[in-house]
């Protein structure tokens, strides 16, 4: 399955360096953009820049991987936007890298994705009776020898 990455990272450098990790790692679709498509169900990663442009509150912040600052209003930023996976440009690429894929994961187990495949519960499914259990309430003794 090809998963797809809407990179909106100012660093030129930085940003060719996140596109060589993930083409070596799985099978991702990468595209480079200036201001992301919040349309489409990929991994939007982000800048700070980019960030700020976007219109708040965020649809599916799950899927938005901030590379940002260790500073506390940025942090704050995020987490007030809902945004779980926040990284430095400090970070190893590999914590990128994981955290572009646990993005991922949460968009493909996301409520809208599976009700849209029909892998949904239906909400006027009954509940199965379970059959009571066979116990019988009498003294039970322990020997000791």
């Amino acid at each position: 399955m090809l998963q797809s990455v809407q990179l909106s990272i100012t660093d030129g450098v930085y940003a060719a360096t996140v596109r060589e990790a993930l083409s070596r790692t799985c099978a991702w679709h990468v595209e480079s953009v200036d201001c992301p498509d919040l349309t489409q169900q990929c991994v939007l990663v982000l800048d700070e820049q980019a960030f700020a442009r976007l219109p708040l509150p965020l649809a599916n912040p799950e899927r938005v991987v901030l590379i940002t600052r260790k500073d506390p209003q940025s942090m704050a930023q995020a987490w007030e936007a809902g945004i779980v996976s926040v990284v430095s440009e400090e970070d190893p690429i590999s914590t990128v890298q994981l955290a572009i894929m646990s993005a991922a994961l949460r968009i493909t187990k996301s409520p809208e994705r599976a009700a849209a495949s029909g892998l949904s519960p239906s909400h006027h499914s009954e509940s199965a009776q379970l059959p009571p259990e066979n116990r019988t309430f009498g003294s039970k003794r322990c020997k000791f020898q």
